[in-house]
């Protein structure tokens, strides 16, 4: 594969409602050892509410604010959401991929949308996850006997890509390094802007 940096993006909120504040992250990691190349932020106000499932528009604005800030440019996005496994087969990162131009798929903590059979007890195992009878991405193991983790292609991506870069992005733990650093990077920014609110951020399904 030719990718060598990979960036994750994220946000964090300071409220659900469509007129809090919003902190978005970039990260950008080197695959060869994961190690930190650029972090960039943005804050705004929020011009949406928090509705699963449509997470770009409230998420989409602030995260392309922080990508117009890197100085070097990414070969993939790995976004804290979904691509295509999503009732309008079009989520998060399938909005990021196509906003930006770079290659996006999104992997997700909690399964959104479909079902999928039984994923063996290993690292690196893998069931197809099923939306009205097409596959829209996988449930991947990336630590054994861990819960897995959602994937699934946004922009100009491949599922065997995908699942190998996430698998190469969480040597240590569950979910990648590029969604931890990112996740890292958005809270920080957000209490930087607000030091006497904690940054709140939905724990449900995301799209």
């Amino acid at each position: 594969m030719g990718e060598r940096l990979i960036a994750g993006v994220d946000v964090a909120y300071e409220t659900p409602g469509p007129d809090g504040v919003v902190a978005g992250a970039v990260v950008v990691l080197d695959l060869a050892d994961l190690s930190v190349v650029e972090v960039a932020t943005a804050v705004r106000r929020a011009e949406f509410p928090y509705v699963p499932g449509q997470l770009a528009e409230r998420e989409a604005p602030v995260l392309l604010d922080a990508l117009r800030a890197l100085r070097v440019r990414p070969s993939v996005l790995v976004c804290d959401g979904v691509g295509i496994a999503h009732p309008r087969r079009y989520g998060l990162a399938c909005h990021m991929g196509e906003a930006s131009g770079l290659a996006s798929f999104g992997v997700a903590k909690t399964m959104f949308v479909g079902t999928h059979g039984p994923v063996g007890p290993e690292r690196g195992d893998w069931a197809d996850l099923v939306l009205d009878g097409e596959v829209v991405g996988r449930a991947l193991r990336t630590r054994g006997g861990v819960k897995p983790v959602y994937v699934s292609v946004g922009h100009q991506i491949d599922l065997d890509t995908a699942t190998d870069l996430i698998l190469r992005l969480t040597p240590r733990f569950r979910l990648p390094e590029t969604t931890r650093q990112a996740d890292a990077a958005c809270r920080a920014a957000l209490r930087r802007s607000l030091p006497a609110t904690a940054a709140r951020r939905p724990d449900s399904a995301r799209g």
